[in-house]
């Protein structure tokens, strides 16, 4: 998360969307979960994350911090990637 999404406030009044009854929220735009949509889901269970003082050169993490606001989990997924192309076929 950057910085700066710390400090937008939400405009939501939180107190009136709590005190609204499941009959007066509108439903009607969220599509239905069909089979079809369970059979393509991905179960994805986070991992627990270790911090570590990895060095990085600094051309490679300015093009990471450039292109995604998420840049670690970016350079996260290039490794992953990596290490998965390195496993043999099984």
């Amino acid at each position: 998360m950057s910085g700066k999404d710390l400090s937008n406030t939400s405009r939501t009044n939180w107190a009136a969307l709590e005190a609204m009854e499941d009959e007066q929220i509108d439903y009607s735009d969220i599509p239905p979960l069909t089979d079809e949509f369970f059979e393509k889901a991905t179960l994805r269970i986070p991992t627990t994350q270790s911090h570590q003082l990895v060095e990085i050169d600094s051309d490679i993490l300015n093009w990471f911090q450039a292109h995604s606001e998420e840049y670690t989990t970016s350079i996260n997924s290039v490794l992953r990637r990596y290490i998965e192309g390195q496993l043999p076929a099984g």
